[in-house]
């Protein structure tokens, strides 16, 4: 009886956690200093995130969101960022090859909050917004920094001139 409870859970549990985690969202570890101060303000400490896929399209993304996204460097790899230009805005760049970009259509600028210790669109340019996995909107762990996290964007990183419509038409 138990084993038949055992199976009956995990024939309608499996399927349903998969969904959940494919189409809703999941929690992940942040590692590494680049989002600080917004994530892992102390050097030992690892936050973890709740990352929504639900409802994420591309057209959603705004400045000053933290999204996950595939390296453009190492496929393999999901990084974390804050967007600070979408497709249209004019960035000022820091040690790119370029001190100025014009973000392109499909494309958004992405920034590690901690300047400098941060491998970002200032390492390889644009992303495509086809990267983009999900977004960070909460801290789960460890408790005393749960909180949701703001859609803010440091005022010295604002984008030089913003587009007329920085969504898909």
């Amino acid at each position: 009886m138990a084993f038949r409870f055992f199976a009956k859970s995990l024939l309608y549990g499996l399927p349903l956690g998969i969904t959940f985690f494919d189409c809703v969202g999941y929690v992940a570890r942040v590692d590494g200093t680049s989002m600080q101060p917004a994530l892992n303000p102390v050097a030992d400490v690892r936050d973890y995130v709740f990352l929504l896929r639900w409802g994420n399209h591309n057209s959603d993304v705004e400045r000053g969101d933290i999204i996950s996204l595939v390296s453009p460097k190492d496929p393999g790899q999901k990084i974390i960022k804050r967007v600070v230009g979408l497709q249209g805005d004019v960035v000022s760049t820091i040690g790119y090859r370029d001190p100025i970009v014009s973000v392109p259509q499909g494309h958004c600028w992405v920034e590690g909050d901690h300047t400098g210790h941060s491998l970002d669109s200032n390492t390889f340019g644009p992303v495509a917004l086809g990267l983009m996995t999900a977004k960070a909107v909460a801290i789960v762990w460890p408790p005393e920094r749960w909180r949701l996290l703001e859609n803010e964007l440091p005022r010295r990183r604002a984008p030089i001139q913003v587009a007329k419509t920085s969504h898909y038409n």
